[in-house]
């Protein structure tokens, strides 16, 4: 049994006591928050303006950004921004970088006109989920560079903040369109400016925090340009391989590549249903946004304490299984209609069973990752499991138009997707537990 499971539970909320804890919540707001820009605000702002479903559902292929940005990861680790990294340092330069980046694609949303320059607005979806995703790296590399490997409830406790505070970003700030737009006292444009104001707020923050050097080993160096690019491009991969075996290996990145897709199917077509099945804006902002925000935050801190007790693995089986379960409320309102108090218990059991599977899916892959290549195979596992929910996903609106808008049908069908990655999870169980014992053992 590992030290944490001895551990008073009282002590595992020492935990967020720790400041390093609460720079990482901040982050999270960060990475969260471009969701909102490219997510569930598009997509109402297409859907009111009469935007078929499928070609909604199709803007979910930007999201592949967030899919292939292992791709580009090395550069966060190896290549430093000129004026910036002097300043502030490699991963917040990085941040900064790419908040600009973020910056400059809202301000063009807030002068398009939709209907007429449909494709401007894709171009500037797209610009902005290529640079969130590559914040992303920066952040998760930051997170875990910020604890070190002795420091297990501190880990558990980054992940669910990490959790708490990208939801906050989604959902807490995401919920700010819905109530300036509904109404009409503003429109979408109106409300993507307001959305520019948060997003230098968040440049602020990221110049009041220290830079994360404190778990970074040191880079080698070179003195051919072959071997950074073996080292950068090829020894990531090869270690995770050689450290695992190559079954291990695969049937681990095959779990990671399917457990969220249910659950992406049903988040990329959840507000195009909301609006359809007859829920107004304010409702949306109110229990889509608000309540699932405060009940995500509460079940991620939870989630951990549970995932120190239980151990990752089984955090992981029972998450995935709660989550399936959870999209079935879904099926219940398509039945019913727009009822609020349905929807309210719904939002709740989405968001607890969420929040309980997403911490233990961060720490399942934060423990994979060598520190030695930290931005590089974090983001190679966070890829993989985005490529499932990003590219498969953008087709959701065909399949809600293929089964001729029959919305209980499609969200039996997304709690049905989760079933493939639980019987891999409990096949390789004992191997992924031994793996987890063996690493709190080395913390012993």
């Amino acid at each position: 049994m590992s030290s944490s499971t001895q551990t008073p539970w009282y002590k595992d909320l020492a935990v967020y006591r720790e400041p390093r804890v609460w720079v990482i919540f901040g982050f999270g707001v960060i990475s969260g928050f471009p969701w909102v820009l490219i997510g569930s605000m598009l997509s109402a702002w297409l859907q009111e303006v009469g935007v078929d479903r499928s070609a909604i559902g199709l803007f979910g292929v930007v999201f592949v950004a967030y899919s292939i940005n292992a791709l580009w990861s090395p550069l966060i680790d190896r290549v430093k921004i000129p004026l910036l990294n002097r300043w502030v340092g490699q991963r917040r330069a990085w941040l900064i970088f790419c908040l600009i980046g973020i910056l400059f694609a809202t301000s063009v949303l807030t002068q398009i006109n939709v209907v007429e320059h449909l494709w401007w607005v894709a171009l500037a979806a797209l610009v902005i989920a290529i640079f969130s995703a590559t914040q992303d790296i920066a952040i998760d590399a930051f997170r875990i560079e910020t604890f070190g490997p002795h420091e297990a409830r501190l880990q558990s406790a980054g992940a669910a903040m990490a959790t708490a505070g990208w939801w906050s970003g989604y959902s807490g700030l995401g919920a700010i369109p819905f109530f300036l737009v509904d109404g009409a006292t503003l429109t979408w444009q109106d409300a993507y400016v307001v959305l520019c104001f948060v997003i230098v707020a968040q440049l602020l923050f990221v110049l009041t925090v220290k830079e994360s050097k404190r778990y970074r080993p040191e880079l080698p160096k070179f003195n051919h340009w072959l071997d950074w690019l073996r080292n950068t491009l090829v020894d990531p991969i090869t270690e995770f391989f050689k450290r695992n075996g190559w079954q291990l290996a695969i049937g681990m990145l095959a779990f990671i590549f399917l457990f969220k897709i249910g659950e992406a199917f049903l988040g990329r077509m959840s507000i195009v249903f909301y609006k359809e099945v007859g829920f107004s804006n304010d409702d949306i902002a109110v229990y889509s946004k608000m309540v699932n925000w405060w009940v995500t935050i509460i079940f991620a801190i939870l989630g951990s304490f549970v995932n120190l007790r239980l151990g990752i693995v089984r955090g992981l089986m029972l998450g995935g299984i709660a989550m399936a379960g959870s999209n079935l409320m879904f099926a219940w309102i398509a039945g019913v209609g727009p009822n609020t108090n349905l929807l309210l218990a719904a939002v709740i059991i989405d968001g607890f069973t969420a929040a309980w599977s997403t911490v233990a899916f961060v720490a399942f892959i934060s423990l994979l990752a060598n520190r030695a290549f930290t931005a590089t195979q974090y983001a190679l596992f966070a890829s993989l499991g985005n490529l499932g929910r990003t590219l498969l996903s953008s087709y959701s609106g065909y399949v809600v138009n293929w089964l001729d808008g029959n919305w209980q049908l499609f969200f039996i069908l997304t709690a049905v997707m989760v079933i493939p990655s639980l019987i891999i999870l409990f096949a390789l169980r004992k191997s992924l537990t031994r793996l987890e014992q063996n690493y709190h053992r080395e913390l012993e």
